[in-house]
Parts: C-alpha cells; sequence; structure tokens
C-alpha cells in the first residue's frame, strides 16, 4: 500500500515552489524531479561524495540523504542560485578562470560548499578550504585548481558573501 503523497512548499533560489510527493522523496528527487534543479546531481545515494550539496537555510547539506518534507517551508540554494541572470557570481567566475570544473559533476556541490565556508567566516588558507571541502570528491582535477579558484574569490574582500 502506497501511502498518500504530501504537499511540500519551500522556496529554490528565491522562488517558491509547491508540489504534491510521496513522504519518501529525498531533497535530491524532489529537485531535480518536481522543481527542474538539474544543476544538482546524484553520486552516491550514501552522503559520502558530496555531489548533491546544496544549502538549506544557508547551511550545507547532503540533498541525497535528507527528505524533501523536512525542508518545508525553508530556502534552498543551489548552484544555480548563486548567478543573477546572466550575470555569474564572482565564485562561479573564479571557478571558470582557474579551470576548477573539469566534467562539471562535482562542481554544484563545490561551489556552494565553498560559499557556505565563506560565507560562515572560515578561512582563505588553502589548509582551510581543502578542509571545508574535505567532504566533496572530485575525480577529474585533483582538487589543485579547485583550491586556486576558492581562494582567489575569498582574497577578493569585497566579493565574498555573494556581491558582484
Amino acid at each position: 500500500m502506497n501511502p498518500s503523497p504530501i504537499h511540500v512548499e519551500m522556496t529554490v533560489n528565491d522562488r517558491p515552489v509547491a508540489a504534491w510527493m510521496p513522504a519518501h522523496t529525498t531533497l535530491l528527487t524532489a529537485l531535480r524531479e518536481h522543481f527542474s534543479a538539474t544543476d544538482v546531481k546524484y553520486g552516491c545515494g550514501e552522503g559520502v561524495c558530496g555531489t548533491c550539496t546544496v544549502l538549506v537555510d544557508d547551511e550545507p547539506v547532503n540533498a541525497c540523504l535528507v527528505f524533501a518534507v523536512q525542508v518545508a517551508a525553508r530556502d534552498v540554494r543551489t548552484m544555480a542560485g548563486l548567478s543573477s541572470g546572466d550575470d555569474l557570481h564572482p565564485l562561479q567566475r573564479c571557478f571558470l578562470a582557474h579551470g576548477g570544473a573539469q566534467c562539471g559533476f562535482c562542481t554544484p556541490g563545490m561551489m556552494v560548499t565553498a560559499l557556505a565556508h565563506a560565507e560562515s567566516g572560515g578561512g582563505s588558507g588553502r589548509d582551510e578550504i581543502r578542509e571545508a571541502l574535505s567532504g566533496n570528491i572530485c575525480r577529474c582535477t585533483g582538487y589543485v585548481k579547485i583550491v586556486d579558484a576558492v581562494e582567489d574569490w575569498m582574497t577578493m574582500s569585497d566579493d565574498v558573501g555573494g556581491a558582484a
């Protein structure tokens, strides 16, 4: 017997969204299948790789480990929510400038994790950045270009926190 669907409302990238879904729907599935946030990627499904990381009320969470109903009435931010229209966020520009994205699969989770680290007052030293990103696995870059991008962005003091 399937339980009755529930109505879930939240804000995704400053846009109110709502949908009916089974109670066991993960935030990852809700974002991708109900709210068209396909920048959020499915990696391991076990909360190990960080690929599906999004910000919920400015805190990084693995969307594969959270039920959508747990995020009802809260604010969710994905990598797509960093830019403003066609204007890329400075962090996104730094990733491009430093070649911090190769296949791009881990990039959304890396970016929102880096953003949360900076906005919470985390340090801009390479070791601090590596530690902040330690829950995000990249199979292509070897991390050097990603750390370069985040370090560059964090040293642009006027841009940390989302200023364009």
